[in-house]
């Protein structure tokens, strides 16, 4: 980054990693009084800040003051991944291996005798660079090396945050490859749009599916599907939240809102647009006392709830699956938006 970019009022120092490495966060504005930050360690939001009346925003994400509180959450036991892009494969990989083109490739296992979220070091605990930054977006990129966490290919990232006039957060993610491999990526912010100091279970959920993946008895894929038609999982119409749910909800139609959230304190609502086949639904994880966030918050189980927009997990290991596997002649991307409107 530049001195000129650096002087910019919307950049800022996030604080300094373990390395020493100084983190900066970004801040995208449009005039309507949206702020989304961003910071350059996972390609992390920050934070998202919604007028809610002519005197008060509320923030409606959770994450931390400094660069330091995201790199402790990653020693903690059940890693939150708080806010950030999920990579090199989000989701579980059974048995952390996968096969392409006859190739077995054992990956680090992070998760029992599974594989999480890209492994130990992956696409969220670690620095991107900044390709280009400008008052409504923000492009950063990540080299993955060949082998990293064991994935063949060394794995070209760019992730793009726009915010739009009409406080539409589009999340842009291409990636290219020198060897075939395998891919799948998410963004994993903790949403809570009564503010990220409160509980999420009086919010209202709704979600655009009537099938969920079946798993096993440690949440990995087996393969089948199940309707979910007038079951705890239904959400065709509005519900209030889970207060613990680990799904992934298939997608049939991607020409309207996958997911909505709903706020009746602050009336507001956020809608989930994606080109992916699921959507995967994340509430009352590990967070405890030991995850203190922005202004000296305690978050808990229910402080929010992520939308994972993604492929199937352990698509790898499904041959009736969507295809998983990046080849080196393919441009990857995926694209999510989440539209914030007042109701």
């Amino acid at each position: 980054m530049s001195s000129s970019q650096k002087e910019n009022q919307n950049i800022t120092s996030f604080g300094c990693a373990s390395n020493g490495q100084e983190s900066f966060c970004y801040t995208l504005r449009n005039s309507n009084g949206v702020e989304i930050a961003i910071i350059d360690y996972g390609a992390t939001i920050q934070s998202i800040k919604i007028p809610v009346s002519s005197a008060k925003k509320v923030d409606v994400v959770l994450g931390f003051d400094a660069v330091s509180g995201y790199e402790k959450s990653f020693s903690l036991s059940g890693v939150p991944f708080i806010g950030a892009v999920v990579g090199r494969y989000a989701g579980r990989i059974k048995n952390a291996t996968f096969k392409v083109n006859d190739e077995v490739f054992q990956l680090n296992k992070n998760l029992g005798g599974h594989h999480l979220h890209g492994g130990k070091s992956n696409f969220s605990n670690n620095f991107w660079n900044v390709i280009s930054f400008s008052n409504n977006s923000i492009t950063l990129e990540y080299i993955s090396k060949d082998l990293e966490e064991n994935y063949p290919g060394e794995l070209t990232t760019q992730v793009t945050y726009s915010l739009s006039e009409t406080d539409i957060l589009a999340i842009d993610y291409t990636a290219i490859t020198t060897k075939d491999t395998i891919i799948n990526l998410t963004q994993h912010s903790y949403f809570n749009l009564d503010g990220h100091e409160n509980g999420i279970e009086n919010q209202e959920l709704q979600v655009a599916s009537s099938e969920i993946l079946e798993t096993d008895e440690e949440n990995v894929p087996i393969g089948k599907f199940s309707n979910i038609t007038n079951t705890s999982f239904d959400f065709l119409t509005f519900k209030n939240c889970p207060t613990k749910i680990d799904t992934s909800f298939v997608i049939s139609d991607n020409s309207t809102s996958v997911a909505t959230l709903k706020s009746a304190t602050n009336k507001i609502q956020m809608k989930v647009f994606t080109n992916q086949p699921s959507v995967h639904i994340y509430v009352g994880g590990d967070c405890n006392t030991e995850v203190i966030g922005k202004n000296n918050v305690n978050y808990h189980p229910l402080s929010g709830i992520c939308f994972e927009t993604q492929n199937f997990p352990d698509a790898p290991n499904q041959s009736h699956f969507p295809n998983a596997v990046l080849r080196k002649d393919e441009t990857y991307h995926q694209k999510t938006s989440f539209k914030f409107e007042k109701i």
